[in-house]
C-alpha cells in the first residue's frame, strides 16, 4: 500500500483526499487541517484517515508521500519539510506568493532529488492532452499561435481575493503553464493590461478582475490570453491552437450533451458551472499519476520547476500591468530585477 497524508481540506483539498483514498492501492493515513470542524471529521470518517498534525506526519517513516492543498502561505514550509523527510510531494500552485521564496524552495526540492508533482490539472485533462499529443506528433503541423479564454462564473468573495496572491498568480497561472506546455519552450516577453471592471470589492482588495495578456515565446510565437472573474453563462475555459495544418479547439464542456429544438430555435445546455466539475477527470488522473510516480518513478507531466516558470510569467505580467510596458524575461529574471 502507498501511504499518504494530506494538508488542507478546503474545496480542492477535499477533492484530492477523496481521489487519493479511492485508489485501491492507497491508504490515506493522515489528514492535517488547522481549522478542523465537522467537514474535516466527516471526510476523515469517509476516507478512513486519522486527523493529525504536521509533526506526526513527518515523524512517521511509513508515509510515502504528502499532498499539499493547504493555504498558499504554508506551501513553501511544507515543501521543504517534505523534501527533508524524503517524502514524495504533490503540491497545489503556487509554490509561494513570494517569488524569491518560490525560487529558493524549487532549488531545494530539486537538489533533494525527491519526486514532486505540481498540480496543473489541465495537463491531465483528456482534451488538452490530445491537443498536446497531436502537436508533439507533428500531425497538426507546426504550432504557430494560441488563444485562451478563462472566465470564472462569478467573482470570488473579497476575503478570498485578499489572500489569493492576485488574479495572475491565482487564476491565470494555469494559462501560463498551458502556454509553456503546448509551445514546449519558454516565454521571453510578457505584456499585460488589467483593471477592475466587474466587482468594485475586488478593486478595494487590491486586485483586478479583467485582464488581457500577450506572450511571446523564445522562437517568436504568440499566445493571447483573456482572463476575467465573470462569465454570465457559467465557467468559460476554451483554447484555440493554430497550427500549420490544423486548428485545434478545446471548447467548454456542457452540463448535458443535448440540444433542444422547437419552433423558437435551438437551445443547448450551459457549460459546467465551475472548474471542479469541468476538470473532475483531470483531478482524478493527476492523483493516479502521483501514486504512479511513487510506485514506478514515472515522471509527472508537471514538476516543481514548471510551477516556478509559470509563476515567473505571472510576476512579469504584474510588472507589465503596473508599468504599461512589455517585460522581457529569462531563466534568471525576477521581479526585483525588472
Amino acid at each position: 500500500m502507498v501511504k499518504l497524508a494530506i494538508f488542507g481540506l478546503g474545496r480542492i483539498g477535499s477533492v484530492h483526499a477523496v481521489n487519493a483514498a479511492a485508489q485501491p492501492e492507497v491508504e490515506l493515513k493522515y489528514i492535517v487541517d488547522p481549522f478542523g470542524g465537522d467537514a474535516v471529521s466527516a471526510l476523515a470518517a469517509r476516507t478512513g484517515a486519522t486527523i493529525a498534525d504536521a509533526d506526526a506526519v513527518f515523524a512517521d517513516g511509513s508515509i510515502d508521500g504528502i499532498i499539499i492543498a493547504s493555504s498558499t502561505d504554508a506551501h513553501a514550509e511544507l515543501l521543504l519539510r517534505g523534501a527533508e523527510a524524503r517524502k514524495a510531494i504533490f503540491c497545489e500552485k503556487p509554490i509561494s506568493l513570494d517569488f524569491a521564496t518560490a525560487a529558493t524552495v524549487t532549488e531545494a526540492v530539486e537538489t533533494s532529488g525527491i519526486p514532486c508533482l505540481l498540480a496543473f490539472q489541465r495537463r491531465y485533462d483528456p482534451n488538452f492532452r490530445f491537443v498536446k499529443e497531436r502537436i508533439a506528433s507533428g500531425s497538426a503541423g507546426k504550432l504557430e499561435h494560441i488563444v485562451m479564454h478563462t472566465r470564472d462564473p462569478a467573482p470570488p468573495p473579497p476575503a478570498y481575493v485578499a489572500r489569493s496572491g492576485g488574479m495572475f498568480r491565482d487564476q491565470a497561472i494555469h494559462d501560463f503553464d498551458m502556454a509553456r506546455y503546448l509551445l514546449d519552450e519558454e516565454i521571453t516577453i510578457v505584456y499585460a493590461v488589467g483593471a477592475c471592471l466587474i466587482d468594485p470589492d475586488i478593486g478595494a482588495a487590491g486586485d483586478i478582475d479583467t485582464a488581457m495578456i500577450t506572450l511571446t515565446s523564445a522562437s517568436g510565437r504568440f499566445v493571447q490570453m483573456v482572463n476575467c472573474r465573470r462569465a454570465p453563462f457559467g465557467y468559460d475555459q476554451r483554447l484555440e491552437a493554430l497550427c500549420s495544418q490544423e486548428v485545434l479547439y478545446v471548447d467548454n464542456r456542457p452540463l448535458r450533451a443535448v440540444t433542444i429544438a422547437d419552433d423558437a430555435g435551438f437551445r443547448t445546455s450551459p457549460p459546467m458551472n465551475y472548474f471542479i466539475e469541468r476538470f473532475a477527470d483531470a483531478y482524478r488522473d493527476e492523483m493516479v499519476a502521483f501514486v504512479d510516480m511513487i510506485r514506478t518513478g514515472r515522471k509527472p507531466l508537471a514538476g516543481i520547476r514548471d510551477g516556478l516558470e509559470a509563476q515567473r510569467i505571472a510576476e512579469a505580467a504584474i510588472v507589465s500591468m503596473q508599468t504599461g510596458q512589455p517585460v522581457g524575461i529569462s531563466s534568471d529574471w525576477c521581479p526585483s530585477a525588472s
